[in-house]
């Protein structure tokens, strides 16, 4: 079987972002719903990503980065406040409003002074102030991990991308349902979208910057 990655440089995709000059940590949805087992978006996986993450929070504190969190809460327990997302995931009744799921485990839980947006859909910058806070910050990178691969990263790395910030997912630290799954969108999004590194990578960077 001829190396699908091969094909997409050949053809032009591909190409290396690269970090650039002031970076911020983004953790999308890195909440309990993902972790806890008798949950219906509960991640096998989840668990080890959350342990990358607590150490990429960890660096970034140490080396001035800002972190920024997004969480889920709908309003209305039916969901009006996104209604056809609500009919097409009907699990994301774990986010109505005082659920416990959707609180950032105590591992990683910000701090004063790091910010929590609150987000309806998918992507951390559709209905929020993420990308005008970004800007303001003349932030030009944005390190994203957190949950899932094939939703909220990658729904937040294309809209990084399309408001011109170097979105860079780090691979060890998101996770989604299924293995495949998780790998096929993670190859995707760094043929066409992102920068896809491992911790390592990303803590180097963090430490330098």
């Amino acid at each position: 079987m001829s190396d699908p990655g091969a094909d997409y440089r050949e053809a032009g995709f591909s190409r290396r972002l690269g970090f650039g000059v002031a970076p911020v940590l983004l953790l999308v949805d890195a909440v309990r719903a993902y972790l806890d087992p008798p949950s219906p978006l509960y991640l096998e996986t989840g668990a080890a990503a959350l342990e990358a993450m607590a150490t990429l929070v960890g660096t970034a504190r140490r080396h001035g980065v800002p972190v920024v969190y997004t969480t889920v809460v709908f309003d209305s327990p039916e969901g009006e406040d996104a209604p056809l997302f609500f009919r097409k995931v009907p699990s994301l009744r774990v986010f109505a409003a005082g659920s416990e799921l959707g609180t950032v485990p105590e591992v990683i839980a910000p701090v004063r002074g790091e910010i929590v947006l609150t987000k309806k859909y998918a992507s951390a910058f559709f209905g929020t102030t993420l990308a005008t806070w970004l800007a303001h910050r003349r932030i030009d990178t944005v390190l994203i991990a957190g949950f899932s691969t094939s939703g909220c990263i990658r729904a937040s790395a294309l809209d990084a991308l399309q408001h011109g910030f170097r979105p860079i997912v780090i691979r060890d630290a998101v996770a989604d349902r299924n293995g495949a799954v998780h790998e096929a969108n993670l190859f995707d999004l760094e043929a066409k979208y992102a920068d896809v590194v491992g911790s390592a990578e990303a803590l180097e960077y963090l430490s330098g910057a």
